[in-house]
């Protein structure tokens, strides 16, 4: 993900009005709260201390930098005495990286035998950091304000949290997307404004012909197919006719052969996520199936039929959850259980869900897909893991871009499904299938997603709201009424 080499700015605001005995405290507990950050796994990028700001020059200068430094991810701004807020206003009005206020002390009790005005004039956080929010309020910034101690279990994790989501700024701010073919004929949902994506998110969506990609698939060499194959073998519970001198053997092949061509063309060109659709496979012999979820897994984005928003949306998230346990995935709502006493829906697309979110055996294998007129395509089947997660979707409303997120409990099917040769992952939808169905449809979403297991709602609220993108969220609080009286307000 290349994300470990970024780092995050800690930035401390003061004044000269203290002298330079409370300066160099203010600087040593500065460097002290970056040193423990540093090291502290719930954070997942370097946490570096920048000098003490005490005028509006060395506050631009500061900002100008940190834009200018593709390496740095955004500022976690602190107030640790009292900063006159007119001296940021230059620097914060060209500040283009997301900001996190810390909202702290270097302490954590007051001392209350000892207190006295040294004291207080070099621990002011609790009224700098309100006259920095004013500022920052009045200028309408975006910003994630934090607030506790910086030791505090809560407030780190609150720090490593929004970390993440500065991670996703970045990646989707430098993401390039390749289509193959066009979008899915007819469908609508699939298509956008690309040009608007770009302004508000950042990545640029260029469309490549088939051809271009049955070039890098027929390059591929014997042996490179050959070692892919072994790695399919050590990877993947194989169906017996796709083992050595199977009757399907010549499908894994291909299969290979493809997933060599695309990773090959993505990597040559510098793309991070990608779309295809079944409509349009001239020149090969099947859909990539167990080249997507390969690719995938290792975190590339994907959207099919053409979805290029959730393709950048799956990336993104991946790059944002890095490191965590569980996985991100492309999905589509399928079909559903209506059982009264548990309703479900079942999630899956044709071939291409990420083993990512597997809760179980990964097994390699081959079936007819039905549609497409190719030849049978090699997937990975499996069934998901069980646990809370989330389904999120971005759709281009015409005059906006709206982020729906609904939380989803994923729990395992009551029964076998020994026919279905798919990856599939059964969810109960909150606060139920009904009320969540009708608010995902009432609000425009998509039938496609990207499945997390291991994001939060308010990562992907502080990104949307980083993005200028309206969130929107289903959840277990949600009812209908209010819900739908909200999406009028939003329209307004």
């Amino acid at each position: 993900m290349n994300t470990p080499q970024k780092s995050l700015w800690l930035v401390t605001g003061s004044q000269h009005l203290y002298g330079p005995d409370v300066l160099a405290r203010v600087a040593e507990h500065s460097q002290a709260i970056a040193r423990a950050y540093q090291t502290e796994a719930r954070i997942p990028v370097e946490v570096v201390c920048r000098p003490t700001v005490t005028t509006a020059e060395a506050i631009r200068t500061l900002c100008k930098a940190a834009n200018d430094d593709d390496d740095c991810l955004g500022l976690i701004a602190w107030m640790h005495t009292f900063s006159p807020a007119k001296m940021w206003i230059a620097g914060l009005g060209i500040l283009a990286k997301p900001m996190l206020h810390l909202h702290t002390q270097f302490n954590r009790d007051i001392p209350w035998e000892t207190i006295d005005m040294d004291f207080m004039n070099l621990n002011q956080s609790a009224h700098g950091g309100r006259e920095f929010g004013h500022l920052a309020t009045r200028m309408g910034l975006v910003r994630k304000v934090v607030v506790g101690h910086w030791q505090a279990d809560a407030t780190i994790e609150a720090v490593g949290d929004w970390a993440r989501v500065a991670i996703g700024v970045d990646a989707s701010r430098n993401l390039r997307v390749a289509r193959f073919g066009d979008n899915m004929r007819s469908v609508a949902v699939t298509e956008g404004d690309k040009v608007a994506a770009q302004l508000a998110f950042g990545y640029t969506v260029d469309g490549y012909g088939v051809g271009t990609l049955t070039d890098w698939i027929a390059s591929i060499s014997e042996a490179d197919v050959d070692t892919l194959m072994d790695e399919y073998a050590a990877t993947y519970v194989v169906q017996p006719s796709l083992r050595a001198d199977g009757a399907a053997r010549a499908s894994l092949v291909e299969a290979a052969r493809i997933e060599l061509g695309l990773r090959g063309f993505l990597d040559e060109h510098g793309y991070a996520a990608f779309t295809n659709t079944f409509e349009d496979l001239h020149g090969m012999r099947q859909l990539p199936g167990i080249a997507t979820q390969r690719l995938m897994a290792d975190g590339y984005g994907f959207g099919a039929e053409g979805d290029w928003k959730t393709a950048a949306l799956v990336r993104t998230m991946k790059a944002m959850a890095a490191g965590l346990p569980g996985g991100n995935s492309f999905m589509e709502d399928y079909t559903y259980h209506f059982d009264p006493d548990g309703m479900a829906c079942l999630g899956a697309h044709m071939l291409e869900i990420c083993p990512s979110i597997a809760g179980g055996e990964v097994r390699c294998e081959v079936h007819p897909l039905g549609i497409g007129g190719k030849e049978d395509p090699v997937r990975l089947v499996f069934d998901g893991a069980a646990g809370e997660a989330l389904n999120a979707s971005v759709v281009d409303m015409g005059t906006h871009f709206r982020m729906l997120v609904n939380t989803v409990t994923a729990v395992v099917a009551p029964e076998e499904m020994p026919n279905l040769p798919v990856a599939r992952v059964l969810w109960q939808p909150h606060p139920d299938l009904p009320t969540a169905a009708a608010a995902w449809i009432y609000g425009g979403g998509a039938h496609h997603t990207c499945f997390s297991q291991n994001l939060k709602v308010d990562q992907l609220a502080d990104f949307a709201e980083v993005m200028g993108v309206e969130f929107v969220l289903i959840d277990a609080e949600t009812e209908l009424r209010r819900y739908r009286r909200e999406l009028r307000w939003e329209r307004r």
